[in-house]
């Protein structure tokens, strides 16, 4: 019943987008289909909301987060933070594990584009009932703590080890070594 309910929200997406954009002060990041986005939701476990297969502290990291929205209770996909980056969002949005939060952001929501609806890019959260907004900016902190020995310039995915290890396989068109250097001969030499 509980997995036929959260498909029920999910597919209960409206005919014309709800406009949250009163009280957001959102930064636009110019992304196509966008609007500013302030609302009360809670903070969920996707896997669990969706199939009932739920793990404790919404996964500890492992799982997608999601956010079910409190005005209408469609579960909103937050998959970015405040970053310049596409990192996610889960990682400043694990503390909220099943608390009744307010999200700040830009909402994606565009009808005739199959499964452009409902995307949150998070910029900043608090707790519900509270004042001290938290900014959605973690993931790259977060990155640092778990990656000590990759410390260096540049960006975290030149220095990523898993990225890393995997360029090595594979090379940096994932053709192999060997067409790697063929290309990189033929485009740069």
């Amino acid at each position: 019943m509980k997995r036929f309910f959260a498909l029920a929200l999910l597919a209960a997406t409206p005919a014309a987008a709800a406009d949250f954009s009163e009280g957001s002060n959102a930064k636009s990041w110019n992304l196509y289909a966008e609007a500013p986005a302030f609302f009360e939701a809670k903070v969920v476990d996707i896997t669990c909301e969706i199939t009932g297969d739920c793990a404790e502290n919404c996964g500890n990291g492992t799982r997608q987060i999601g956010l079910l929205r409190a005005a209408d209770g469609v579960l909103v996909f937050p998959n970015k933070n405040s970053q310049s980056g596409f990192q996610g969002a889960s990682v400043d949005l694990l503390p909220f594990c099943g608390k009744q939060v307010e999200v700040d952001g830009l909402l994606i929501e565009d009808t005739d584009i199959p499964g452009a609806t409902n995307i949150f890019q998070v910029q900043t959260i608090r707790e519900a009932g509270t004042e001290e907004w938290t900014k959605a900016n973690m993931w790259t902190k977060a990155w640092d703590a778990k990656h000590p020995e990759a410390k260096g310039k540049g960006p975290w995915f030149r220095r990523d080890p898993r990225v890393n290890a995997h360029l090595a396989e594979t090379g940096h068109f994932g053709l192999g070594l060997e067409k790697d250097a063929e290309l990189i001969k033929e485009l740069f030499e």
